[in-house]
């Protein structure tokens, strides 16, 4: 594995809880596996007033509590966070970007870094132009000396319209090269699989296309509701929370044609060209493919949960959705006329992520089979939990007669023991120190998700009479998401079981 080259990583937004629980524990198993650069320092900073000792006291609890348990090593936590120092700043002040110059200076020239910085905005996305600026103000947007590259947490934008306003504020500032608009989903194992298992196999990629294939579905469910969220996710919901980044994202990786080389362009490339093939759904054909749902109160496993109009700092009126199922097409000659249907919500059964293949079914079936639904060839992408794969197919039942029982072919990563599965952050932070961009969203494929959302957006601001449809919390939704599935007797695909005992489990 290349090491990256000597760099300082400086945190924005440091004191938060995303440092706490994701970057720093994965840049500490950054460090145990030895992918870390020679020369390395972290600086974080915020607006709340900390020395460097409590901030790593903060980290180091952060790493024991939140890192993989498995690569801990006593007594070396401490030493880690001893490297690590903080600043306290007000992203708003251009002085004390003048004082982050200096500091930078200082520590570079003992630690040996050189001028190479990495800068991650874990803020607030309404202050990512603020603090851009600021850096360009002092000159630590120039490369003249070293990399200056930049990571933007999600979501990118509000709207086609405001993240076009904020991609061009930041090409004022600084080359499409130096930005990184992260999305954890593309740093999951399962979906970087996704492209080993459609072209590095001759089993699967004659098949992958509008002749074989009857229907794509992707689901990420969470279990979860908004939490103490409330405030941010009632002015966001699920279209923009989850379905502009994550789900369109894992659309475009199992739609795209094969790269012609794995440099981060080339694949990306092709999801951009998916992007725009994405057929436009029209503000008076909302009704028809989208629907939107909302959790209500309900009891679950003996637990009343609350309605998500009860959660703390959800208007008591709000028609945000905590759920939404999409059904769109792509327009190309690959996938013409094959249906895909994403979806997302809060409040359900489990937590699970995932895409199915459905293989259409044989032209004329010979064999009795109980459910006809189950005799339909699928193949599973688990992307969480129990990652791995399955491949669902007809077998005959023992005994007289042709009786047809479904079997799983499965593999998951977990049965790997020798292997340890790297999170999407450790992934994703490591691409960024090396400057490779694969696994990073573009300019121009987040502009295009925009726009082809932008429809719903405008008819569920417009149209009050749009219906938001209740869901009980702990149900997988509303039931009219069913109604967009094409087919007799086709619904989704509903990867829990429910046992009497021991509650919901989740079966891949």
């Amino acid at each position: 594995m290349k090491k990256p080259d000597n760099q300082i990583l400086v945190i924005f937004g440091a004191s938060g809880d995303l440092t706490h629980r994701k970057l720093i524990p994965e840049i500490y198993s950054l460090k145990v596996l030895g992918m870390l650069p020679e020369k390395f320092l972290i600086i974080g900073s915020g607006r709340k007033n900390m020395t460097d000792q409590e901030f790593r006291t903060r980290l180091k609890d952060g790493i024991v509590q939140f890192s993989d348990q498995k690569i801990i090593r006593d007594g070396d936590v401490g030493e880690f966070v001893q490297n690590i120092s903080y600043l306290q700043m007000d992203p708003d002040s251009r002085k004390d970007f003048e004082k982050l110059k200096t500091f930078l200076a200082g520590k570079a020239g003992v630690a040996g870094t050189g001028g190479n910085c990495l800068f991650y905005l874990a803020t607030p996305p309404n202050i990512y132009t603020t603090i851009a600026g600021n850096l360009a103000s002092v000159g630590l947007s120039d490369e003249n000396d070293g990399f200056r590259r930049v990571i933007f947490e999600k979501p990118f934008g509000y709207d086609l319209y405001s993240c076009r306003q904020l991609n061009s504020s930041l090409h004022r500032i600084f080359k499409e090269d130096q930005i990184y608009r992260i999305d954890h989903y593309l740093g999951k194992e399962t979906v970087q699989n996704l492209l080993v298992t459609r072209f590095s196999n001759g089993l699967f990629e004659p098949l992958w296309n509008r002749n074989y294939i009857d229907h794509i579905e992707i689901t990420s469910a969470e279990s979860l509701g908004v939490e103490n969220r409330g405030g941010y996710y009632d002015s966001a919901g699920a279209l923009r929370d989850m379905v502009q980044n994550h789900l369109l994202q894992m659309a475009g990786l199992t739609a795209m044609e094969p790269p012609s080389s794995l440099n981060p362009d080339s694949i990306r490339n092709e999801i951009l060209k998916v992007f725009q093939s994405l057929q436009p759904i029209r503000e008076e054909d909302v009704q028809k493919y989208v629907i939107r749902g909302q959790y209500t109160a309900s009891r679950v496993r003996g637990e009343c949960l609350p309605a998500y109009r009860q959660e703390p700092g959800v208007d008591p009126n709000s028609r945000t959705e905590t759920y939404v199922a999409v059904k769109f097409f792509i327009n190309n000659w690959r996938w013409g006329g094959v249906p895909f249907y994403i979806r997302t919500g809060k409040r359900l059964p489990t937590r699970v992520t995932e895409i199915v293949i459905h293989f259409k079914q044989t032209p004329h079936f010979l064999f009795r089979s109980e459910d006809i639904n189950k005799a339909v060839n699928q193949l599973i992408i688990r992307i969480q939990p129990d990652e791995g794969i399955l491949l669902k197919f007809g077998m005959k039942e023992p005994g007289a007669g042709f009786n047809v029982k479904n079997v799983n072919m499965d593999f998951h990563y977990s049965d790997l023991a020798d292997i340890r599965l790297p999170s999407a952050y450790e992934r994703l932070l490591s691409d960024a120190m090396l400057g490779d961009s694969t696994l990073y969203s573009r300019d121009d494929t987040v502009e295009t998700a925009w726009k082809f959302l932008d429809p719903i957006q405008t008819a569920w601001a417009t149209n009050p009479d749009i219906k938001i449809f209740g869901y009980p919390a702990g149900t997988w939704g509303p039931e009219n998401a069913n109604d967009l599935i094409e087919g007799k007797d086709i619904t989704w695909r509903y990867p829990c079981k429910n046992l009497a005992d021991d509650g919901l489990y989740c079966e891949l």
